[in-house]
């Protein structure tokens, strides 16, 4: 059985808003990823295909990082390893790079995930140095308050608002 099998709950991070084909390609594109994974006996969360339709169903706007953070965040903290998909767009997305900069800060491990081979890769940790920084939670919450504000879409604007697409 291997590391992530063992893992209690695996975060697996895939790009969303800017996907090619749209949010709805990105939901059923992490969904089948997610159930590879459950299937291979790891233990996954997935932000977008756990939360998409909630927001489809729900009348909730998907992309508005205010509303969907603090959840995204108690995931975050309950999972134990990262998985970063690396789906197109995956370097480009601020909030696989937001998951991966909090994996960090907490000392856990972070795989990279090649989706054409489902072969994933242990990152090297950051040096020493870099993990035990004296980061503080005020750091972090100062780090969640510029993601906010640097995000087209955190203040309560909706996709349209924006000139985005919307579901």
């Amino acid at each position: 059985m291997s590391d992530l099998q063992r893992a209690p709950l695996c975060y697996l991070a895939t790009p969303y808003s800017r996907y090619p084909g749209g949010i709805e390609r990105a939901f059923a594109d992490a969904a089948r990823l997610a159930a590879k994974m459950i299937l291979a006996g790891v233990k996954v969360y997935s932000p977008i295909a756990h939360t998409h339709p909630l927001a489809v169903h729900g009348g909730l706007d998907p992309l508005d990082h205010a509303l969907w953070l603090p959840f995204d965040e108690a995931m975050m903290n309950a999972a134990r390893v990262l998985i970063v998909a690396h789906m197109e767009g995956w370097q480009e997305s601020a909030g696989i790079a937001y998951e991966v900069a909090y994996f960090e800060r907490h000392n856990k491990p972070i795989f990279d995930l090649n989706i054409a081979t489902m072969v994933m890769a242990k990152r090297a940790r950051p040096s020493l140095r870099d993990h035990s920084d004296g980061t503080t939670a005020a750091d972090l919450e100062a780090d969640r308050r510029e993601f906010l504000q640097n995000t087209p879409l955190a203040h309560g604007k909706t996709p349209s608002q924006q000139g985005g697409s919307s579901v």
